[in-house]
């Protein structure tokens, strides 16, 4: 069976609080950002995850070295510790960020441009219209 591990971390990005949802799954790593306005609390947390994680838009997958979890509960206690006083997410996450950032911005363009072209093709069809009726009846 594969092994698939999750995490969310929750930060203060001026000027907002942003959350990083963190999938690690057959050595990949999908990251989705989530923007809050106030700072939010554990449960409004937890019961937006439990609504929204279909909905959830994940960035390409960036390959992740294999984490080796220890067993040693003081171990597991310095890390968590270490990573509630990290507030930064990792670099990993931000490259994953970067090409869900650029992959909006292709789609965006795509899009911007295909409705650009057809509002210039309308404003063309409409002189065209405008001409045949000025000439029509002379």
């Amino acid at each position: 069976m594969d092994k698939v591990s999750v995490g969310f971390s929750v930060f203060f990005e001026e000027p907002f609080w942003v959350g990083v949802l963190e999938r690690e799954a057959d050595g990949k790593l999908f990251v989705s950002k989530v923007t809050f306005g106030a700072e939010p609390k554990d449960y409004e947390v937890n019961e937006f995850l439990r609504k929204n994680y279909y909905r959830l838009r994940f960035s390409p997958a960036v390959e992740a070295a294999a984490k080796v979890n220890s067993k040693n509960p003081k171990r597991i206690l310095r890390e968590v510790r270490r990573q509630i006083q990290n507030t930064g997410i990792s670099t990993k996450s931000q490259q994953a960020l970067k090409l869900q950032q650029e992959e909006g911005k292709l789609e965006r363009k795509l899009l911007s441009r295909e409705a650009r072209e057809e509002a210039e093709k309308q404003k063309f069809e409409m002189k065209q219209q405008k001409k045949k009726e000025k000439h029509r009846g002379r």
